[in-house]
C-alpha cells in the first residue's frame, strides 16, 4: 500500500512539475524589448568619466580620483573598467536581442535598431582599446566560445560601417518597432536612420589618417543618407532622476555621489573641481556656457557669477587652503539627475560637416556656416539638459559667434584647430568623443600633465589597458592582439591613431 501511495505521489509531482517549477514572474525566453532597454541604459552608463580629467575639464588633488588628469601609474587599471563592464552587460544583451529577432521579417526594425546600437557600443570599446573581441564576442552561452579572439580594429571598422549601412537601409516605417522600449527614439525609424548615418560620418572621419579614400567614401554616403541636424533629432536617453540608480543620469549620479553631494564646495569626497585649463578657456573667450555649467559656493550658496569662476590646477597633490573658491559642476545642469544623457548631438554633426567641407567632401553648406551652426547647436543643447537653468539666449549665441568667426583664409590645419577646439567645448561632457578627436586631430592643443608618478612619461595616453583578467582567462587571444597591435601600454597607438 505504501508503495502505491508513493507511486501516486511521484506521478502527481511529475505531472505538475512544469507548473510548480516555473517562476510566474519571469519569462521562459528573452523578451527583446526588455533586453534592448537594458542595453541602452548599459551602453550609455559605460561612458568613462575619468576622461573628463584627461581632456582637462576636471581634476582632483586626490591621486586616486585624479587618475584621469594625472595618469597615476598605481591607478592604471582604472582604465580597464569599460572593457570589463561592457561584455557582461550591453554586448551580451544585444546578442540575445539579435538572436530573438533576426530572421523574422516582421521584426526587421528591431533587428536594425539593435545592430545600430551594437555598433555604437562596440565603437566606444574599440576606440578606447584598439583590437577587441568582436566577431566572437558574447558567444559563450550560445556558441561555447569562452576565449574569444580579438579582431583587428581595421576589420572591426569595416564591419561596423557595413552594419550601419545595412541597418539604415533596412529600416521600414510600416513595420513594428520597439516602441516605448526604445528609450532613445521610441522606435521612430526616420530618427534611427539619421542616428545610423551620423555614426557613419563619425567613424568615417576617424579613418582620415589611415585610409583617406575610404573615409571620403563613407563620409559622403553618410551625409547623403541624412544625419542629425535638428535639435528634435538629437539622440539621447531620458532619466526620471529618482528610485534606483539606473533611473538617474549616470554621469550626474557618479559625480554627485562620488564628489559633490555635500553641496558646500569644501567637503568634496574625492577632491574634485573643474580644471583651470577648461575654465580659463571659457573665461578668456567670454563663453556664455560658463555660468550654465559652473558654480562656486559662497557660504554654501551656488553662485554662477562669471567673474568668480576659477579652475584648479591638475598639478596639486594636497587640498589647497582656498579649495572652496574653485569652480565645480552646476547642480542644476551637469549634476541634474533627471537630465537626459546626450549620445549624438546636432553640434557634433555640424562640426564634422565643417571638417568635411574644409576637405572639399561636402558642398551643401560652407565650412564657415557648418562651424557656426555647430557652435549654436552646442549652446542650445544646454536647455535640453537643464531646462530653464540651461537656456542661453540667441543674443548671447550670436554675440559669441560674432567674436569667433571661422578663419576662411587659414590653412587646413588652422581650420581644424578652430573646429575641434570649439568641438571640445561644444560636446562637453562627452569626454570619450573628445578623446577620440583629440587623438586623431591633435586638437584642442592640450598640454600634458607631467605629474610625479605618472604612467606615461608626461604624455597624454593614447589608449586604455586591457583588464588583467584577460591575461589569465584569455591568454592566447590577448597575446595575439598585442603581437599585432603593440604592447598593452598607454602609449601604444590604435589603428586609426597615426602620427
Amino acid at each position: 500500500m505504501l508503495m502505491i501511495v508513493g507511486l501516486i505521489t511521484i506521478q502527481s509531482c511529475t505531472k505538475n512539475f512544469d507548473k510548480y517549477n516555473t517562476d510566474p514572474n519571469s519569462s521562459p525566453k528573452p523578451v527583446p524589448g526588455y533586453l534592448f532597454t537594458k542595453a541602452q541604459y548599459d551602453g550609455v552608463s559605460n561612458m568613462l568619466n575619468l576622461l573628463l580629467g584627461t581632456m582637462q575639464y576636471t581634476t582632483s588633488f586626490n591621486d586616486v580620483a585624479g587618475f584621469g588628469s594625472k595618469y597615476i601609474l598605481a591607478q592604471a587599471q582604472q582604465s580597464a573598467a569599460a572593457f570589463s563592464n561592457s561584455y557582461q552587460n550591453q554586448i551580451n544583451e544585444l546578442v540575445e536581442v539579435l538572436k530573438a529577432t533576426s530572421g523574422d521579417p516582421s521584426q526587421s526594425n528591431l533587428t536594425a535598431e539593435a545592430r545600430i546600437w551594437r555598433v555604437y557600443c562596440f565603437a566606444r570599446l574599440t576606440d578606447l582599446y584598439g583590437d577587441i573581441p568582436y566577431s566572437q564576442a558574447g558567444q559563450g552561452y550560445n556558441g561555447g566560445i569562452y576565449k574569444p579572439a580579438y579582431d583587428a580594429q581595421k576589420d572591426i571598422y569595416a564591419d561596423m560601417l557595413k552594419e550601419l549601412d545595412q541597418a539604415a537601409t533596412s529600416l521600414d516605417a510600416s513595420k513594428a518597432t520597439f516602441g516605448n522600449a526604445d528609450l532613445i527614439y521610441g522606435g521612430k525609424t526616420d530618427q534611427w536612420k539619421k542616428f545610423a548615418y551620423s555614426l557613419m560620418l563619425r567613424y568615417a572621419l576617424r579613418m582620415t589618417k589611415v585610409d583617406i579614400n575610404a573615409a571620403q567614401t563613407w563620409a559622403t554616403k553618410a551625409i547623403s543618407g541624412g544625419i542629425i541636424l535638428n535639435d528634435a533629432d538629437v539622440a539621447k536617453v531620458p532619466y526620471v532622476g529618482s528610485g534606483q540608480d539606473i533611473n538617474k543620469n549616470p554621469l550626474a549620479n557618479n559625480l554627485w555621489v562620488s564628489d559633490y553631494i555635500s553641496q558646500d564646495g569644501f567637503a568634496n569626497t574625492e577632491g574634485g573641481k573643474y580644471q583651470d585649463v577648461f575654465i580659463n578657456h571659457l573665461k578668456d573667450n567670454k563663453d556664455p556656457r560658463l555660468g550654465v555649467i559652473s558654480i562656486v559656493y559662497n557660504n554654501k550658496v551656488a553662485d554662477t557669477s562669471f567673474a568668480i569662476q576659477k579652475g584648479m590646477s591638475a598639478g596639486l597633490n594636497s587640498k589647497p587652503a582656498d579649495f572652496v573658491t574653485y569652480s565645480e559642476p552646476n547642480p542644476k545642469t551637469i549634476l541634474l539627475l533627471n537630465s537626459p544623457r546626450l549620445i549624438f548631438t546636432a553640434a557634433e554633426s555640424y562640426f564634422l560637416l565643417a571638417e568635411a567641407a574644409s576637405r572639399g567632401w561636402y558642398n551643401g553648406m560652407s565650412a564657415s556656416a557648418a562651424y557656426e551652426n555647430g557652435i549654436s547647436a552646442g549652446m542650445r543643447q544646454w536647455a535640453v539638459i537643464g531646462g530653464a537653468a540651461g537656456v542661453i539666449t540667441d543674443n548671447q549665441i550670436n554675440t559669441y559667434i560674432a567674436h569667433h568667426k571661422f578663419n576662411t583664409a587659414g590653412t587646413f590645419d588652422q581650420q581644424m584647430e578652430q573646429i575641434y577646439t570649439e568641438f571640445w567645448v561644444g560636446v562637453f561632457p562627452d569626454a570619450e568623443e573628445v578623446f577620440a578627436t583629440y587623438r586623431r586631430t591633435g586638437y584642442p592643443a592640450l598640454v600634458p600633465n607631467n605629474y610625479v608618478g605618472n604612467a606615461t612619461g608626461g604624455k597624454i595616453f593614447r589608449r586604455m589597458l586591457y583588464p588583467i583578467s584577460e591575461q589569465n582567462l584569455n591568454a592566447a587571444s590577448y597575446a595575439a592582439a598585442i603581437a599585432r597591435q603593440g604592447p598593452d601600454d598607454f602609449l601604444t597607438r590604435i589603428w586609426w591613431d597615426k602620427q
